[in-house]
């Protein structure tokens, strides 16, 4: 999940209602910002403010819809552009839902929650994108659910433990993830390994 707003009060109160939640995020304060976290992890949900700093939230939108199409949820969020025509004009540029800020944490929730049951029938049951895991970084994330290290994964796949330190680094990426511990127990959250 990744929220973009250059107000920090509203970017922490969304990143610590998520993350109480359950889900993981990751807060940038200007459109650049926002759309390189994007590009290095991938993440299922963006939460962007309409005015933001050099690329603005329309641009942000944009961009990320040219690059991932449908595969990432959008939502606006905004304190001042609140207008009808504001709101139709957030959709029409391509966002998915539109949030008046301030908001009451259980809006931001549902609706948050309600997106991902929607993107869940392009990318998996719950909006997570496991298609972007590649048939080789499942096995490596196999081995690591039966508790092998990485040079004995290297063994057990008779490639290099550089080469699977470079697998694990992009599922951890991918699965928005710090350890390989929170990996595994995310494949499993998630299905992943069946």
């Amino acid at each position: 999940m990744l929220v973009v707003d250059d107000d920090h009060l509203f970017a922490r109160f969304a990143c610590t209602v998520l993350e109480n939640a359950g889900y993981r995020t990751l807060s940038a304060s200007s459109g650049e910002e926002g759309l390189s976290l994007a590009r290095a992890h991938l993440p299922d949900i963006a939460l962007i403010d309409i005015q933001l700093p050099g690329l603005n939230g329309y641009e942000l939108c944009r961009a990320l819809r040219d690059e991932r199409g449908r595969a990432v949820g959008i939502v606006f969020v905004s304190g001042s552009r609140t207008e009808t025509y504001d709101v139709s004009g957030g959709l029409l540029v391509g966002a998915d839902d539109f949030i008046v800020k301030p908001c009451d944490p259980s809006e931001l929730l549902a609706r948050v929650g309600a997106l991902r049951r929607r993107l869940g029938g392009q990318n998996g049951n719950d909006g997570m994108p496991r298609r972007s895991l590649t048939a080789r970084e499942v096995e490596v994330l196999w081995l690591l659910a039966d508790g092998l290290n990485q040079k004995e994964i290297a063994a057990r796949l008779s490639i290099s433990s550089k080469t699977v330190a470079i697998h694990i680094e992009h599922i951890l990426g991918k699965l928005e993830v710090h350890s390989r511990a929170q990996a595994v127990a995310a494949a499993y959250r998630e299905n992943l390994l069946r």
